[in-house]
């Protein structure tokens, strides 16, 4: 027999690129708060970020858990690279513990896309998610679990060009709109043929740049919908058996 636990609250930080996001969550991925946002700093050093989320979350107070997504490969809470932070002043940083200090709350640490992907996939086969932002980022998911990580941002996608060269948001902007919506269909066609996927999301802050049409299987959701992932990312938590 198993019993829900009494409603806990997940305060849910999104580290990216270009901007910090943070909400509150319940425990059915609904927000609780504002959702409200600051410039990733720059230099984007773990001492500035880590300044930036303590001003950013000032004001929220009443949460019991903390899930973050940060854009770079994470291994038990510890950050291995950081590429569109500075992999150098990153690697090594053990985000979770320091985030433990400064919250003084619970904390679990996943990769940013890892987080969308639980809070927008449907739960049936395999699922993949890419997010369009300063960089490349992509999720694996199997029936709702997240498959091990992988940073496709940084395989070769042709002899000179990785997927965060090719088209990240510095490569839209310098190769143009047209260009970079070509360069997309490749993309997706080369997920399609890799993973042979059942559904693909796209979000991100260049999603909504794609002007070809999409196969039925490829929806475009936006980061409010994958913030709700900072939810699922406790929800072995949220019940206990019970004899």
């Amino acid at each position: 027999m198993k019993e829900i636990i009494s409603e806990l609250s997940i305060l849910t930080i999104d580290i990216g690129g270009s901007r910090i996001k943070a909400t509150v969550l319940n425990q059915a991925g609904q927000l609780q708060t504002s959702y409200i946002k600051t410039n990733t700093p720059s230099p984007a050093s773990p001492e500035n970020v880590m300044d930036a989320i303590k001003n950013l979350v000032k004001e929220f107070s009443d949460y019991d858990r903390v899930s973050v997504g940060f854009p770079g490969y994470v291994k038990d809470g510890i950050v291995m690279t950081a590429p569109n932070l500075g992999t150098d002043s990153w690697r090594g940083f053990d985000l979770r513990q320091q985030l433990i200090s400064l919250l003084e709350r619970p904390v679990r640490v996943v990769n940013d896309a890892d987080l969308q992907g639980l809070g927008v996939v449907g739960g049936k086969g395999l699922e993949v998610v890419i997010t369009l932002g300063t960089g490349f980022g992509t999720a694996l998911l199997h029936n709702g679990y997240l498959l091990p990580h992988l940073e496709l941002a940084h395989h070769p996608v042709t002899k000179s060009k990785d997927y965060d060269q090719y088209i990240g948001d510095k490569a839209k902007k310098k190769a143009g709109l047209e260009k970079w919506n070509t360069r997309m269909q490749h993309v997706l066609q080369i997920l399609q043929t890799v993973f042979n996927y059942d559904h693909l999301y796209i979000s991100g802050g260049n999603a909504d740049e794609i002007t070809f049409k999409l196969d039925e299987n490829i929806t475009v959701v936006t980061n409010v919908d994958g913030i709700k992932g900072g939810a699922m990312l406790w929800q072995d938590e949220f019940v206990i058996s019970a004899n």
